[in-house]
């Protein structure tokens, strides 16, 4: 059958709605971005052309996506790209989807550090944190590091793309390739999810790398390796700072501090969740 575009948008999106339990807004609009990505056109066009029928290659095209958007495949991996605290960037399966709720970790970031300050971003992926940082802060120098050379080769072409050029990019378990080197601020976005919640298999996420998701039994492995090793790779009164899951905030703070920080606090997101917490390395100790 063919349809129009808006008959496209309402018919689909009810189609998607029903079929991935989403909001009647998020459905619609999901199916004019994959209008638009096969049209090559902005939300405008559709909305000027309502009428316009897709010829055959197009027609098949969006087909192809939008099957396998009822499949579950999450809508950024069929775009290539998700925008994140102002930035676009370009997203595969070799890293996790940028989210809302990490923004909150970069907003804190930009507040702790100083003039000309080193920042080193753990597990970068497609180098959303790094970047929206460094786009933040030209005067600062950023190095990402992740043990996927993949979402390290993501990271660098969103670098070239946004044209940012103080954020170096560098391969590494944690801190294993950072011997000596220290910063003004560590931040990590770390896996953080229980190895067998359910969730893992629910919705966005199955699609997502596994590994840059769970971490143990109770979600916290990754956590703890960062905390033990973190302070001698920061400066005097340098900070880390963790994003991590909605229940983890006490048991988080307990870790920094058994880990030797001070002035250890948990931030909350919009909803009112504390999502992200932070410790400082006391002067005598550095």
């Amino acid at each position: 059958m063919t349809l129009s575009l808006a008959e496209t948008v309402r018919l689909h999106g009810k189609q998607l709605q029903t079929t991935l339990n989403l909001d009647a807004s998020t459905a619609r609009i999901e199916v004019q971005c994959l209008l638009q990505a096969v049209l090559q056109v902005n939300r405008a066009y559709l909305l000027t052309y309502p009428e316009r029928i897709l010829n055959e290659a197009d027609h098949a095209r969006y087909n192809a996506l939008f099957d396998r958007r009822l499949q579950g495949e999450p809508i950024a991996y069929l775009l290539g790209e998700r925008e994140f605290f102002g930035l676009t960037f370009k997203v595969t399966p070799a890293t996790l989807i940028p989210r809302p709720d990490t923004e909150l970790l970069v907003e804190l970031a930009l507040q702790h550090i100083p003039q000309r300050g080193t920042v080193l971003d753990m597990g970068a992926g497609s180098g959303a944190i790094a970047l929206s940082i460094a786009h933040q802060r030209p005067d600062a120098v950023v190095v990402a590091v992740d043990a996927s050379t993949a979402a390290l080769g993501v990271a660098a072409e969103n670098a070239q793309r946004l044209g940012i050029s103080n954020v170096h990019f560098l391969h590494s378990d944690w801190f294993a390739a950072l011997a000596g080197e220290r910063f003004d601020l560590i931040v990590s976005n770390p896996p953080y999810i229980e190895a067998n919640d359910a969730h893992l298999g629910r919705g966005d996420v199955r699609f997502e790398p596994l590994s840059a998701l769970a971490s143990g039994a109770d979600g916290l492995d990754d956590i703890r390796r960062i905390c033990a090793d973190a302070r001698a790779h920061l400066h005097s009164g340098g900070w880390l700072m963790f994003e991590h899951g909605y229940d983890q905030a006490e048991r988080v703070r307990w870790l920094l501090q058994q880990s030797g920080f001070s002035e250890v606090s948990s931030a909350c997101d919009l909803a009112g969740i504390e999502r992200v917490t932070v410790g400082r390395v006391r002067v005598q100790d550095a």
